[in-house]
């Protein structure tokens, strides 16, 4: 159907500009009979509703297809009548036209079926439900399009939304999503209805009954809420989140958001949450944040500490002091005996314990066959080993983003013990590294450079200045007391001293 505003560019170059109908057909790249009505008519005429079309073979079988499609509505799911069934049915009862114009009818008629559905409006009590979905966004992060997925939680009372950002949908993120959502609203809604997660669902049974993941059983005994499913197939159920997605992904990801990590992109997708708060509610009158602080105190409270939302693994350590899990492998440090050890996945970081105590911290690599190295776990075996030095891919990454000063440091203490003393006195104070921050140590070699004192007792002593700085001399503010000012200004009278000692 063409447009008024077609319709509004032809009239103003027929009637405004004086060009020629054969013109205007060449210039705009319409028929002629198209040019001509718009010069009669300001607007496009509206829909007309033509006359059906005799159905002559399939007429006297609509009523008969109609009924079957009813029956077929009210089967089991996965057992209803397929086009092609009906065509079967209504073949053997006579009917003698095409199988397609059976096809085509059938898939009208579910199309209007499918219009004519109508929901019911609902209202919620404060702190009472949620409701949390997944969808997905795309990112520009460290200058490439990436796929992001988009954990979405909102109180249905209020409106009030959360949103967070995750390379995946494993477990640990939907349980962090759910944490985080908590922290963000101040409290636990007291029910939550999902899709049918595989996260939280294990198994679908009869009617809204689930046999849940064990974790998730956990998760949900820890912060005392109960969940709910929606019907297979009747996702608008929880309509109300799945606008939420689309709108978090029309409103906060447009423009595409510009980050370098997953860290920067939730502290801005955490901003527009709290910027929506303040957007009012026209059945409410009032913002969601006004009805937020009312739902608030309805919810559950908060436990002292956060779920533990994390996948744990028994691990072992490779002969290069090294963890796998899902393919990469995380360094600990070279020290460790036990050769079996405890890992823990979060959804953006990496623990590693022995004996419950955490030995190791990494970012989590989302790539393959990466390994993700911290060389003060190496140093150690490097001052055993100093002649590994130039080869160790612990240093050779290193080297990639430590100071300069430690490039300077390193070739000054090479040149003045090239036997090899050079690098074990540079090992020795990398390692530390151990007992003192990175900063710290940063400051420490600078200061030693400057001061020509550019090996490991110079360094040390530069520590422990930085630590132990000398203390100042407060100057005393005299101006109450005049009589004290020239105290300790007066010239000494040594003669007093003379007679004490019987001098004359």
């Amino acid at each position: 159907m063409r447009t008024v505003e077609e319709y509004e560019t032809i009239r103003r170059a027929y009637f405004l500009k004086g060009k020629s109908i054969r013109e205007i057909s060449r210039q705009l790249k319409h028929g002629r009979t198209l040019v001509r009505k718009a010069i009669t008519h300001a607007e496009p005429p509206g829909y007309r509703l033509s006359k059906l079309r005799p159905a002559p073979v399939i007429g006297p079988y609509q009523k008969r297809i109609e009924a079957l499609l009813d029956e077929s509505d009210q089967m089991p799911r996965k057992q209803r009548y397929t086009a092609n069934k009906i065509y079967q049915i209504i073949r053997a009862e006579g009917y003698t036209g095409s199988a397609g114009s059976i096809h085509n009818y059938v898939s009208r008629q579910r199309k209007k079926r499918k219009r004519k559905q109508l929901y019911l409006p609902l209202e919620f009590d404060m702190g009472q439900d949620a409701q949390a979905d997944w969808g997905v966004g795309i990112v520009e992060m460290a200058g490439e399009r990436v796929k992001v997925q988009l954990f979405v939680m909102r109180l249905n009372y209020s409106r009030a939304r959360f949103v967070m950002a995750f390379p995946f949908q494993k477990q640990e993120a939907f349980f962090e999503g759910h944490i985080q959502a908590f922290r963000f609203f101040a409290g636990v809604p007291r029910r939550i209805t999902y899709d049918n997660l595989k996260t939280a669902v294990f198994r679908i049974l009869e009617g809204h009954k689930r046999e849940e993941q064990q974790a998730f059983k956990g998760f949900r005994s820890y912060y005392l809420f109960e969940s709910h499913y929606c019907t297979p197939g009747q996702a608008h159920e929880k309509g109300g989140v799945e606008n939420d997605v689309g709108y978090v992904q029309r409103n906060f990801l447009a423009p595409m958001p510009q980050v370098d990590s997953f860290e920067e992109l939730n502290v801005y997708l955490h901003s527009q949450c709290q910027q929506d708060l303040e957007r009012h509610i026209r059945s409410h009158q009032r913002t969601i944040q006004q009805l937020w602080k009312a739902e608030k105190k309805h919810l559950i409270p908060l436990p002292e500490s956060d779920y533990q939302a994390c996948r744990t693994h028994l691990v072992k350590v490779n002969p290069y002091s090294q963890v796998v899990f899902e393919t990469n492998r995380y360094s600990v440090p070279t020290n460790i005996r036990e050769k079996q050890l405890v890992l823990r996945a979060y959804p953006f970081r990496i623990e590693i314990l022995a004996m419950d105590a955490i030995v190791a911290t990494h970012p989590r690599c989302f790539d393959r066959q990466q390994d993700v190295i911290e060389p003060l776990h190496y140093v150690p075996l490097l001052v055993q080993r100093p002649g590994a030095f130039e080869h160790a891919l612990p240093v050779r990454r290193w080297r990639r983003y430590w100071p300069a000063e430690y490039n300077v440091l390193l070739e000054g203490l090479r040149q003045r013990w090239p036997d090899g003393r050079g690098v074990r006195e540079f090992l020795a104070i990398l390692q530390l590294h151990q007992t003192h921050s990175q900063e710290l140590v940063h400051k420490a070699v600078r200061m030693a450079l400057e001061l020509g004192a550019a090996h490991l007792d110079g360094v040390q002593l530069c520590l422990h200045k930085l630590q132990h700085p000398d203390p100042s001399v407060a100057e005393l503010d005299l101006s109450n007391h005049p009589e004290l000012v020239d105290v300790g200004t007066q010239p000494v009278n040594l003669a007093q001293y003379d007679h004490l000692l019987g001098v004359s």
